[in-house]
C-alpha cells in the first residue's frame, strides 16, 4: 500500500526555520498533486500548500511569503521550507497526495493518501 512518511518536525524559536520532508513509497506519486496540511491543538485541520506534479503551487494566505513547497520527482519527495516561523504555526503537519490538482477539492481536504504527521512547535 502506498505510503507517505513525514520528517523534519521539531522545536524551533519564533523567527526560525524548519524544512519538512515527505517521502512517498511509490514512483507513481511523481504524477500526483502533493500537499501539506496542519492541525493545531484544539483546531480543525487546515490547508497549507500544494504542488502539482509539474510544479504549479498554491498557498494558504497565512503562510504565503514565508513557506515554500517543492518536490523532487526522482527521489519521490516533497518538501515544505518554513521560514519566519510564528507560534501560531505550531501544529502537526501532514503530507497528502491525490491524482487531481483540483484546488477546490484539495482545500476541502479530499485527498487520497495521507501521512501520519510530524509535530512542529514554535516557541515565543
Amino acid at each position: 500500500q502506498a505510503q507517505l512518511v513525514e520528517s523534519g518536525g521539531g522545536l524551533v524559536q519564533a523567527g526560525g526555520s524548519l524544512r519538512l520532508s515527505c517521502a512517498a513509497s511509490e514512483r507513481t506519486f511523481g504524477r500526483y498533486a502533493m500537499a501539506w496540511f496542519r492541525q493545531a491543538p484544539g483546531k480543525e485541520r487546515e490547508f497549507v500548500a500544494v504542488i502539482s506534479w509539474n510544479g504549479a503551487t498554491y498557498y494558504a494566505d497565512s503562510v504565503k511569503g514565508r513557506f515554500t513547497i517543492s518536490r523532487d520527482n526522482v527521489l519521490n519527495r516533497v518538501y515544505l521550507q518554513m521560514n519566519s516561523l510564528k507560534p501560531e504555526d505550531t501544529a502537526v503537519y501532514y503530507c497528502a497526495a491525490d491524482r487531481s490538482y483540483s484546488i477546490a477539492t484539495i482545500l476541502q481536504g479530499l485527498l487520497e493518501h495521507w501521512g501520519q504527521g510530524t509535530l512542529v512547535t514554535v516557541s515565543s
